[in-house]
């Protein structure tokens, strides 16, 4: 088994082919059971990101692009030692997976690369019947091919005699010409039919490790027989079995020179009953060594993924045990959390009065519904209305059902109080805003991935650049009811606007009769210095939605708050939840803002806030493209072609540091709200070392 961490890329190359399918199988395959396979088996697998090409240019351009990309990182990572593995789309990927292995070890010698493949991908511009890139890879990294895609190889081609075929059906003579006066060596399906692919495997491996300082694999899963992988770019007959090429790649796994993997051409639109997936999964789990299950790797994770659903990509670790800002794992670990569940723990974990409260109301009064009232609802009304200084609450559980009660009040309000047509009202959102991931909520997202196969979607939505005061004036139109923003967007990369942002757009809605309703369930309640984001502008929005910090970190609860017309609109029927309001959950959020206040959050969240941000910043790593953010909700955000915000996640866990990248772009920084000065170090201390520990070394102060 390698000794080394594997890296998973995505490189969702379909521009290469004349189907496009083969873009969408490193996503795919990102949410197969592979991830959880190698880390079952002992490794400890690390997603660091999937790669897309660029929209708008042709083809060639995308191409081009996209590998020199991956070129990029995959390079940055064989150069540290770990062991790269590229889940590629189309097959043109693979010049950019080994033109980048090739720059990482030139060094220390020669790469030796075995390509397993139904096709010779020997192509030239002036060979190919269709023109596709991805029938060109493996001419162009020998120096031959469309001259910009060679041009990566930095005038560097592989050398023919470290280069072997293995496993080849299908292949025209211009291919076979241009392959045997290079002088590469091609194993023919019929040479593996006759000799036992182990045989041809094993000449293989010593041909391409004879002169050579490392070797690296590349698997066409077009090469196994379609029987067992029907899902694949370019299907041929009479392939190779899944079982015998895993046992053969099973015997070079531990081969210390193999430095680098690929697998391409999976097309999960052909796939039935994700055999071709869990042929992938088979395969590179056998190419790495990964063949057995440990037992210390068994257990509730496993469960979780066999029963649970997989709209999650948890990082790997399994908490047991929180305190204030520590939370430990099922091995007694010490973890020093920087993400407060998204802010849902400002408070820290299990704060002693919130828990007292929880036991003490758990066992005189839970939940009753509101069909009748309970003596604890009320008083939390008051207290929000008092702290806000909104004029009604509507309860809720969760931060999504808060934000599609504000958006039922608003349909409401514009058709009732300012008299737009039913069927033509409008709200206004922002791209790259996170309100939750509902049918109606999506309908304002501009996320393609939360968008994708959930649709139709209601109407009545609209779009406009975050931050930009001037875009929201011109949006608006007589049937526009309302304006839904972050102060600052979250999940959206913590980004925050220019400063007088929501003044200004608080001053536009008022003026053209527009529902100002600030979504806060992130940035609300001390998270960013102030009880309120809105408060650092003097903002008292109409409506105002509130949520994870409500909970002390302890239940769901969220609220949606307004002005008096506004919240007058609902009348009995008209919404309701079972859970919302009932008196466990009112009394843990009563006295979560009695914490809030008397503990003096907020103005703590500022003071750290301010100290946190310059610690980042005097960091100062290439790696880091800009810190930014507002009391103790900060990002940093990555340059993108260099390191994965995942893997910078992956590197802090390994330090003891839990946090959580968005977009694999941002780092997230989100303690909770008790904080010390000393544990902030903590976590800079670790960050620094996993910035010099992946190549960005620190520049100086100026």
């Amino acid at each position: 088994m390698l000794d080394r961490t594997v890296h998973i890329i995505g490189a969702a190359s379909g521009r290469g082919a004349r189907d496009s399918g083969c873009e969408a199988g490193p996503e795919a395959l990102r949410r197969s059971v592979l991830s959880t396979r190698l880390w079952r088996a002992g490794l400890n697998p690390v997603w660091d990101s999937v790669l897309y090409p660029a929209l708008g240019i042709d083809n060639t351009e995308a191409v081009h692009g996209l590998c020199s990309r991956l070129g990029q990182r995959v390079r940055g990572i064989a150069a540290r030692g770990a062991f790269p593995l590229v889940l590629g789309g189309d097959h043109s990927c693979a010049i950019g997976t080994w033109s980048g292995v090739a720059a990482a070890i030139r060094p220390r010698g020669r790469l030796g690369l075995i390509w397993v493949d139904a096709h010779m991908d020997a192509h030239t511009p002036a060979t190919s019947p269709s023109a596709a890139l991805h029938g060109m890879p493996l001419a162009c990294l020998l120096g031959h091919g469309e001259p910009s895609l060679v041009a990566l190889m930095e005038s560097r081609p592989l050398a023919a005699a470290d280069v072997c075929l293995v496993g080849v059906r299908s292949f025209e003579p211009d291919e076979a010409e241009l392959l045997s006066r290079l002088g590469v060596r091609v194993f023919s399906g019929d040479d593996v039919d006759r000799r036992g692919l182990a045989e041809v495997m094993a000449e293989a491996r010593d041909i391409v490790t004879g002169n050579t300082a490392a070797f690296g694999i590349t698997i066409d899963l077009d090469v196994i027989d379609p029987a067992e992988a029907p899902g694949v770019g370019t299907p041929v007959p009479w392939g190779i079995e899944c079982a015998a090429l895993a046992h053969a790649l099973a015997t070079v796994s531990s081969d210390s020179r193999l430095v680098a993997a690929e697998i391409a051409e999976y097309n999960p639109h052909a796939d039935k009953d994700s055999r071709t997936a869990n042929v992938a999964v088979e395969l590179a789990s056998a190419l790495l060594g990964a063949v057995t299950v440990r037992a210390d790797r068994a257990g509730v994770a496993e469960l979780e993924w066999h029963y649970g659903a997989h709209n999650y990509d948890p990082l790997p670790v399994t908490l047991v045990r929180g305190e204030g800002v520590y939370l430990w794992d099922e091995h007694g670990r010490r973890l020093l959390d920087m993400m407060s569940a998204y802010s849902a723990v400002s408070h820290g974990h299990c704060h002693p009065r919130l828990t007292r409260v929880l036991a003490e109301q758990a066992g005189t009064l839970n939940v009753t519904s509101r069909a009748y009232r309970n003596d604890r609802l009320p008083l939390l009304f008051e207290r929000l209305c008092e702290i806000t200084g909104q004029d009604a609450v509507l309860p809720a559980n969760t931060g999504l059902e808060a934000v599609e009660v504000a958006i039922k009040a608003a349909r409401k309000w514009g058709t009732k109080v300012k008299g737009v047509d039913p069927d033509a009202v409008e709200i206004i959102a922002c791209d790259g805003n996170f309100h939750g991931r509902s049918i109606a909520i999506l309908a304002m997202s501009s996320e393609e991935q939360y968008r994708d196969g959930f649709g139709p979607y209601p109407p009545g939505f609209s779009r406009i650049p975050f931050g930009d005061a001037d875009a929201l004036e011109r949006a608006i139109t007589p049937r526009t009811v309302a304006f839904i923003v972050e102060p600052i967007q979250g999940e959206g990369g913590i980004i925050v606007p220019p400063a007088g942002y929501l003044a200004r757009c608080a001053e536009i809605c008022r003026r053209h009769d527009v529902l100002l309703i600030c979504d806060e369930v992130q940035t609300g309640l001390g998270r960013t210095g102030r009880m309120l984001a809105s408060d650092h502008e003097g903002v008292r929005p109409d409506g105002l939605i509130l949520g994870k910090a409500l909970g002390g970190g302890l239940l769901p609860v969220s609220a949606f708050l307004a002005r008096r017309d506004v919240m007058d609109v609902f009348r009995p029927g008209d919404h309701g939840s079972t859970f919302a309001g009932n008196a466990l959950a009112a009394s843990v959020a009563l006295e979560a803002l009695a914490v809030l206040i008397e503990e003096g959050l907020p103005e703590r969240a500022a003071e750290l806030g301010d100290y946190f941000l310059r610690q980042l910043r005097a960091l100062r790593s290439p790696l880091v493209r800009e810190v930014r953010g507002k009391g103790l909700l900060l990002g940093m955000e990555l340059e993108r072609d260099t390191v994965s915000a995942r893997l910078v996640c992956e590197k802090l866990l390994e330090r003891g540091v839990l946090t959580k990248d968005t977009h694999h772009t941002v780092v997230r920084f989100a303690p909770p709200l008790v904080v010390s000065r000393a544990q902030i170090d903590e976590g800079v201390a670790a960050l620094r070392d996993v910035l010099l520990a992946l190549g960005g070394q620190l520049r100086s102060a100026a």
